[in-house]
């Protein structure tokens, strides 16, 4: 072999510290196997929960609960549920609030983060300090249910969205990367006459959109997982999103929604099957979304997080 041959695979090889001996094939299998078991432990559960949602009553009732080996699948427990009644209207209302959730939280995140990005604007750093200090102090959940109860927002939908709209964690990243974009690229655009919103909508935004993906999804998950304010601010049954209609399920002695019962007490449907029906329907949409914001995450979080 050649000096040169040598001198050019010497510099293809990743650099490897003298110190680090190359893995063996011993840990290399453990590793492997380590990493089959954690992939289990998280596919396993989902595959019994899908297989038990498929399942009709009697291969549920053969198998004494959850069904792991699938036999005779069927959508029937899909098309109930989705068929109307309260498990549809729970799905608009989750989808809704969501939607229209996270459509709010990233406008005011954005603007609050672009105004605090900016030094010179009037009191920033007295904004941030505040902001951050409702990080580590709250004022508790009575008078947060008594300020919600003074401005009527009880069995209301904004209940279920103004409490919690804006996450400061989230508007810190969004923050740090808005302060990470070169200033000249603002500073020119300014000369040439734009003002702070079109800055913000032609430059900011559109070299942000991995952060911006982030977030977004970070919101949409907290909305549509949200069940707490639901709990606590509505009383009427037709109101509640997906995530409470599944506590109900899923808790003991709990009916099964209005429109189902009969067909539980006569047997044609099994309550087992309907609640992991429910649970999977609460999946998909996390499930779906994240692989489309999942290649976003390094350039959005790591980026965000230590610029600024």
């Amino acid at each position: 072999m050649s000096l040169n041959t040598q001198l050019i695979r010497s510099l293809q090889a990743p650099a490897r510290p003298v110190w680090e001996e190359p893995p063996s094939k011993a840990g290399l299998t453990a590793k492997s196997g380590f990493l089959l078991l954690c992939c289990l432990g998280v596919l396993g559960p989902l595959w019994i929960v899908i297989v038990t949602s498929l399942s009709p009553k009697r291969v549920i009732d053969q198998a004494g609960g959850l069904v792991v080996i699938p036999k005779g699948l069927t959508f029937v427990n899909y098309t109930e549920l989705l068929g109307g009644g309260q498990v549809s209207r729970a799905i608009m209302v989750s989808v809704g609030v969501t939607f229209f959730g996270t459509l709010f939280s990233m406008t005011v995140s954005v603007l609050g983060a672009y105004g605090l990005s900016r030094p010179g604007s009037l009191g920033h750093r007295l904004f941030l300090m505040i902001m951050m200090a409702t990080m580590f102090f709250g004022a508790g959940l009575i008078p947060t249910y008594l300020l919600v109860q003074s401005l009527g927002l009880t069995d209301s939908y904004l209940s279920l969205i103004l409490p919690s709209a804006v996450s400061v964690f989230n508007l810190l990243v969004l923050r740090a990367f808005f302060m990470g974009i070169s200033p000249e690229l603002t500073e020119s655009a300014r000369i040439d006459g734009a003002s702070d919103l079109r800055i913000l909508l032609t430059i900011i935004m559109p070299l942000s959109r991995a952060v911006l993906a982030v977030i977004s999804l970070f919101y949409a998950v907290g909305y549509w997982s949200a069940w707490f304010n639901a709990s606590i601010y509505l009383s009427d049954q037709d109101m509640m999103p997906l995530q409470n209609v599944l506590i109900q399920l899923v808790q003991k002695h709990t009916e099964a929604p209005t429109g189902l019962q009969q067909a539980v007490l006569t047997g044609q449907l099994s309550a087992l099957g309907l609640q992991m029906a429910v649970m999977v329907l609460a999946l998909i949409p996390v499930a779906v979304a994240s692989p489309f914001v999942q290649r976003h995450f390094k350039k959005g979080m790591l980026t965000g997080a230590i610029k600024g």
